[in-house]
Parts: structure tokens; sequence; C-alpha cells
């Protein structure tokens, strides 16, 4: 079955796109050695390679198995934890549309919209807190929050029952209690926040997003996704809580928890601050496949434009994609990640030759999602890279991810010329 949807998909490439198909095989040929050697090395049991240019996809493939039992292959439909890929197509797109339609100035300090959060959080300002420049704190663990120093679990926080109050399952014997996000939210309060304004990566404000988003247009953080973005641009797996939707095979497991939840995690957010959000924030939670997560990702290259639906001004993309405190060494947009200011093969997570104008954002599980507007390119690596443990990190050390986006920009090299049009379609 796995051959002829790959038959399908070269014939489906070929009829829509012009390209030299020695050097397209040449191509599928290195992408396959560095997958398997990192396999090999135990990088990730399998993952999910997918690239566009324009409005096709020219190259997507799955390798290897779930896990290192091999007992079930990767498919290329099948569904990944997005870890904080989760920041850019779940809180940074609703901070998006709600900037877009004018609910806040950027430069408003969060506070002003936010209650209880405290007055050093709530001084920083939206700009401060997107572009990681507000001083706050890189994380909390919140999950620790729910045991006393014996080892019991404090009140109203986690219980081995289930019942009305503790109605949200963590595993099949935790449950969460229903009220936990307001102690999330005086745990971020206390933080510290530096004075000084500099970068440091925080995911603080990321699960605040959620509670402005319903306090600004009273609708859910979920629903605001789905109606402004996910269904119209007709993703079907990109989802919070994906258990609700799809089976567990589907479902590519992450990590074998030995420290809260004691037990493999699969069909639930890896995240452990995710989790105790009841599986939403706008840090982490959500689950795609690779061609569900490439829709979002073309449509922000083609400047908010979804067919004849246009999902967010060109004016808006440009902004929250544009490094905001550069002469402060922050690369950061708003909400994406950025190229580095100076390239460094060492600690770069994307290809050498990548534009200033390309974002996107990687996800602690082993993902990338990549766009560059510039060169009409976007690129997705799905990967479970924390199974069995965290402690794996041969997908940084082998630079799987940047390795395999550079081959993309070497290919274009060669197979396109100055004055060609990159994708030509078939007549």
């Amino acid at each position: 079955m796995l051959k002829l949807q790959h038959t399908l998909f070269t014939l489906f490439f070929f009829a829509n796109v012009f390209v030299n198909a020695q050097d397209y095989y040449s191509l599928r040929n290195n992408i396959d050695s560095i997958v398997y050697d990192a396999i090999n090395a135990k990088a990730f049991p399998g993952c999910v390679v997918y690239a566009s240019k324009g409005d096709s996809v020219f190259f997507l493939k799955s390798y290897g198995f779930h896990t290192y039992d091999s007992s079930r292959r990767v498919a290329v439909n099948d569904i990944y934890d997005l870890a904080s890929v989760t920041k850019v197509v779940g809180g940074t797109l609703a901070m998006m549309k709600l900037y877009e339609d004018g609910h806040y100035n950027l430069d408003d300090p969060i506070g002003n919209y936010i209650d209880k959060i405290g007055r050093r959080v709530g001084e920083v300002t939206f700009r401060e807190a997107l572009a990681h420049q507000g001083g706050l704190y890189p994380w909390i663990p919140y999950h620790l929050e729910s045991r006393k120093k014996n080892g019991e679990f404090r009140s109203k926080t986690v219980s081995n029952s289930l019942d009305k109050d503790y109605n949200f399952p963590l595993t099949d014997s935790l449950y969460l209690h229903n009220d936990f996000y307001s102690k999330v939210k005086k745990m971020i309060r206390k933080s510290e926040v530096k004075k000084e304004k500099q970068y440091r990566y925080s995911g603080l404000f990321f699960y605040l997003i959620p509670e402005l988003v319903e306090s600004l247009t009273d609708t859910s953080y979920q629903d605001y996704l789905q109606i402004h973005f996910y269904d119209p641009l007709g993703t079907e797996t990109l989802t919070f809580n994906p258990l609700d939707k799809f089976e567990m095979e589907q479902i590519v497991p992450t990590e074998i928890d030995t420290f809260f939840r004691m037990t493999p995690i699969h069909g639930k957010v890896h995240d452990e601050g995710a989790i105790m959000m009841r599986g939403i924030s706008g840090n982490a939670g959500l689950f795609s496949n690779a061609s569900d997560l490439g829709k979002v990702f073309q449509m922000l290259t083609n400047d908010g434009l979804n067919d004849t639906l246009q999902l967010l001004s060109p004016q808006t993309i440009q902004l929250f994609t544009t490094a905001q405190y550069p002469n402060n060494e922050n690369r950061r947009g708003l909400g994406f990640d950025k190229p580095l200011l100076r390239y460094d093969s060492l600690t770069s997570s994307v290809a050498k030759d990548v534009s200033f104008r390309s974002f996107g954002h990687t996800g602690y599980t082993g993902t990338l999602a990549w766009a560059d507007p510039e060169n009409d390119l976007v690129f997705i690596f799905l990967s479970n890279r924390v199974y069995p443990t965290r402690l794996q990190r041969a997908l940084y050390e082998l630079n799987v991810r940047p390795t395999i986006h550079q081959l993309l920009y070497d290919y274009f090299k060669v197979n396109l010329n100055e004055n060609e049009d990159p994708v030509v379609k078939a007549k």
C-alpha cells in the first residue's frame, strides 16, 4: 500500500511540475540516506519529510516506524505532536487575527487585557512577549505544583479518581482538577521577570493566549482557530487532543514518561505544561500530519491567500514575520522564529541558504516547520525524537533537519534559471 501511495505521488508530482527527473531522484536518494543514517543512530524511530514549491508539493515521504520495535510503519498521513510549532500555528495565528481585527495594540501592556497577572508580568507588552524580549521566565514545571514534598497530591490539582471536579484524564489513573488554570496563572504571576529588556526565550505568555482570545471575542481559543484558519484551509488533522477525533494507531507516540505521568505518552500532548492546560494552549498541544501543517505555511507564504479567501493581510504577515529587535541580538519575529543573525552550522535548525525573510519554528518533540517566501519554499519535518526518552539528542548532533533543508535549496539552484517560473504547471 505504501509503495502504491509513493508511486501515485511521484506520478502526480511529475504531471504537475517540470523538473529534471535525474536530479530529483538524486535529491530523494540523498534525503533517504540522511534519514536512514539518523534512524540507525537512534535519532528517531521514524519521520515524515515534506516540501512544497509554490502551490505544488514536490516531496512527501515517510520513513521508519512509530517506535523502535518496528511494529507500525510511519505513513505520510500519520499525526505527530507538534510541540512548540504550536506557538506559530496556534497562539501566533490567533494573535495575528486579533491584531488585524483591532482587538489590541502591540505596544499595549498585556496586563491591560488579562486579569490577575500581576504588575511585573502585566507591564510586558504584547510585542515584547511575542518576540521573547520582555524578560519573562523561560518555563515553569506546572506539574510539580500538583505534589507536596511527601509526594501526595495537593488539593485542587490532581487526583487518582475521576469525578465532577477532577474530570480531565492525564492518564488512565490521573485526573486534573477543572480549575488548575488558576494555579497556572498564579505561578506565572509570581515568576521572575528580568528588568533588562533582552532576548530570553519564554513560553509563559503563550499559556495566556486562550484566555485572551475568549475574553476579546467570546469564542473559545480552539473554535477561534478552527473558524478563522483550520476550516478555511481544509485541514483535517490539525487539532488539539487528537484522540477525540482519531484512532490511536494514526497518532505517533512520544516519550515514555518516567517522572510525572509514569506511562508511555501516546495521543496526549507531550508537553507537561500543555497537558496541565487540558491539552489546549498557545505554547504546545497541537497535533497534525505534514500536509495539513504545510497548508498553513503555504497560506503564509502566499500573503495570507488561500484559493480566493484572504485569511490574513500581507501587511500583518510581514509585520509578524519580521525581526523586532535585531539591534538587541534578538532574531525573533512576533511569535515566529527567524534565521540566526549570524549563521552557525552547529546551532542553526535551518539551511544556510534560507532568506532573511524566512520564518518558522521548531518543536521539542523533533518537529520543524519553515517557510521562505523569497524562494517560495515550505519545509516540514515531523519526528518523535523524544521516543523513548528526551535525552536522545542525535537529531541535533547529526544536523538532520538543516542538512535536508539545504539539499532542497541546492536542488533548486541547479534546476531553476533566474528568469524561469519555478513551478510550471502541465497544460
